[in-house]
């Protein structure tokens, strides 16, 4: 199982753009909700119903953790100590992380950057402790796919879908989704 998470304040486009990809490949994803309600508004004024809430949620089929971005939502997920904690716990057993724009700060914050290549939104470049920014579109390096921002929300959803299912399939996404003629 995909878990993405979302919080108040939450980047929609990053989210949905994200949660969308994902499902055409087929892979199973549960949007997860860090608030105690199901209907969460995010940093545009969009409420997204999610599937589940994280204390009521057990990681441990987790194949891989999403982080969209947007503020306040990425602040609010680095202040979630119970996130926090699944997003080591998953980290420790090697398993994939993605964060895209604000979001990769939470890795940053946790030392999981330590080393790897990263991106992230223009100005969030000092809160990724450690990590080399590139100020790619997408990076990914070892379990962690970083993304710079909205308009990497496509093409971090295919290198997802890369990760876990195969290039194939996200090629096929991206010409049946026309992103190979942007």
């Amino acid at each position: 199982m995909i878990y993405l998470f979302f919080a108040t304040g939450t980047e929609e486009i990053e989210a949905l753009a994200t949660v969308d990809i994902i499902r055409r490949a087929g892979l199973p994803l549960s949007i997860v909700s860090i608030t105690d309600d199901y209907e969460v508004t995010g940093a545009h004024g969009i409420t997204v119903v999610t599937d589940a809430l994280l204390k009521e949620t057990d990681f441990s089929d987790a194949d891989m953790l999403i982080l969209p971005g947007g503020m306040p939502g990425a602040a609010n997920f680095d202040s979630c100590p119970e996130l926090c904690t699944t997003i080591v716990m998953h980290a420790e057993e090697g398993k994939p992380i993605a964060a895209i724009c604000a979001a990769p700060m939470v890795l940053g914050h946790l030392g999981l950057l330590e080393g790897r290549k990263a991106t992230c939104y223009p100005g969030f470049e000092s809160e990724l402790s450690g990590a080399q920014y590139t100020s790619s579109l997408v990076e990914v390096d070892g379990q962690f796919i970083t993304g710079k921002g909205p308009a990497a929300a496509f093409e971090f959803g295919y290198r997802i879908v890369e990760t876990l299912k195969d290039k194939e399939t996200a090629d096929a996404l991206r010409a049946g989704m026309l992103w190979t003629e942007v």
